[in-house]
């Protein structure tokens, strides 16, 4: 199978070296193309990039020149966006116009009504707004997003617990500190300390989650009856997002329904590189999960799920920046190759 040009906005970032991790040795992409600021744009990768990940710098990316982020420069038939957002809303519309495909972890058009915000685990069927967007923008490619990192987690465990007809969602979140970026928080701030407050987050899952497990009636998203309420915290983890989840459903299932229903929880899509086996998986130890035991669980995407109790309460965690973001759109660019569209 000939592989398909894969490029990579905003390279040099936190996301962006996650996107190349997963790329490099990737069976379905070859990554081609590096983009970066005006800054790094010339210059080697390796002499570009604070490499921050515990991996080394892939063989051979090191040495691959940067790029400016510019249709015209880039040489790839798929880009994944891991730019800012102030940026993201003007350049990804601009590649998708030039006919790439856009597979986004960027927030700026999430919830724009004719660009899909997919978890391919939760809402497949909503890839079918891409015809819409082309046929109305008069594009030759397309824009995909994947959601908040807060909202992913989550977003997972709620699919096989839709069934039960949920009425409202509370969630209380314990943040890494690597979903802020290197640079994002400083470290006499968040050493001792607790950050009950992160710009946006609680609004942005609040209207991801009913975008996500909202309805496509053919041309577009109707979003979720239920009520979502959200209290996002920065907390002195490196990587891994933990949440507590409230979860009240009109149907009352029991604590084992729940739990059944996140073990028999099979989407079907194991012959994706990225899927993990299990997509969720049940900790029965009482203190589980936790991000350092749990985090890289398949790969960084699997999502834990443990002390389910009455109410219905639970804890999930996920690795915010594999399962949480670089992982997502890899992902979603894999289901985008099994249906066709790339």
């Amino acid at each position: 199978m000939q592989k398909i040009k894969a490029g990579v906005l905003g390279a040099t970032g936190n996301v962006g070296q996650r996107f190349i991790e997963l790329l490099s040795k990737h069976p379905w992409f070859e990554l081609t193309s590096l983009a970066a600021s005006d800054k790094s744009a010339g210059k080697k990768y390796g002499d570009a990039a604070s490499w921050r990940l515990e991996s080394k710098i892939p063989e051979n990316v090191g040495d691959m020149t940067v790029v400016p982020v510019d249709p015209k420069k880039v040489d790839a038939d798929i880009v994944f966006s891991a730019l800012p957002t102030d940026l993201a809303k003007t350049v990804e519309p601009e590649f998708a116009k030039a006919g790439f495909v856009v597979a986004s972890n960027a927030s700026a058009l999430r919830m724009v009504k004719d660009i899909p915000l997919v978890i391919p685990e939760v809402n497949p069927e909503h890839l079918g707004l891409i015809d819409i967007q082309q046929d109305k923008r008069k594009w030759d490619g397309y824009v995909v997003t994947n959601p908040n990192c807060t909202t992913i987690m989550m977003a997972v465990t709620l699919k096989p617990l839709a069934k039960f007809n949920i009425e409202k969602i509370y969630l209380a979140s314990m943040q890494a500190i690597s979903g802020a970026g290197y640079d994002g928080v400083p470290s006499m701030a968040i050493l001792d300390n607790v950050i009950p407050y992160i710009g946006q987050e609680e609004e942005k899952v609040e209207t991801e989650t009913k975008k996500l497990l909202g309805e496509f009636n053919g041309s577009e998203i109707i979003d979720a009856p239920f009520k979502v309420s959200a209290s996002c915290n920065r907390v002195m983890v490196i990587d891994g997002h933990t949440e507590a989840v409230w979860v009240e459903m009109a149907d009352d299932p029991s604590i084992d329904e729940v739990k059944q229903a996140f073990l028999d929880f099979d989407p079907g899509l194991s012959e994706l590189p990225t899927e993990p086996t299990p997509v969720i998986e049940v900790k029965e130890e009482k203190d589980r999960p936790q991000p350092r035991m749990d985090r890289n669980i398949g790969g960084g995407m699997t999502v834990s799920v443990g002390r389910i109790r009455p109410g219905i309460r639970y804890i999930c965690m996920g690795h915010n920046t594999i399962r949480g973001a670089a992982g997502a759109s890899v992902l979603n660019a894999e289901l985008l190759r099994k249906k066709g569209k790339l």
